[in-house]
């Protein structure tokens, strides 16, 4: 079975490693900016930092949902035989779908908040 298809282990975690790499990315990249190309803080939450951070985070989750309705599309019926590939897309679909919003969880800040306080 290719690791590219919906039905392979590698998806149980894959939505999750994708979370975690996007959180490094997103507060590396938070740091980075504030640190050489701080926006004033007058602009509140209206800067290009919230902007590209509300942008990426949009493009992740997108992904991460696209990915989550490919797992649950190809769960297979309900044949005895087909078992082990229905339990593993469902719960692969699944944790794309919490990873989906945790990763845009992860940017709805961005919405309220300066990005470089302090």
């Amino acid at each position: 079975m290719s690791p590219w298809s919906p039905l392979h282990p590698l998806h149980l975690f894959l939505g999750l490693v994708i979370w975690s790499l996007w959180f490094v990315v997103l507060y590396g990249g938070l740091s980075v900016g504030c640190e050489f190309a701080p926006p004033e803080v007058e602009q509140g939450a209206l800067t290009w930092i919230n902007a590209a951070m509300f942008g990426l985070g949009a493009l992740v989750s997108g992904f991460l949902l696209w990915s989550a309705r490919r797992c649950w599309k190809a769960a297979p019926g309900s044949d005895s035989d087909a078992a082990t590939g229905r339990f593993v897309a469902r719960i692969a679909a699944a944790v794309y779908l919490i990873s989906a919003l945790a990763a845009f969880g992860l940017v709805l800040p961005g919405v309220i908040l300066h990005p470089c306080v302090g």
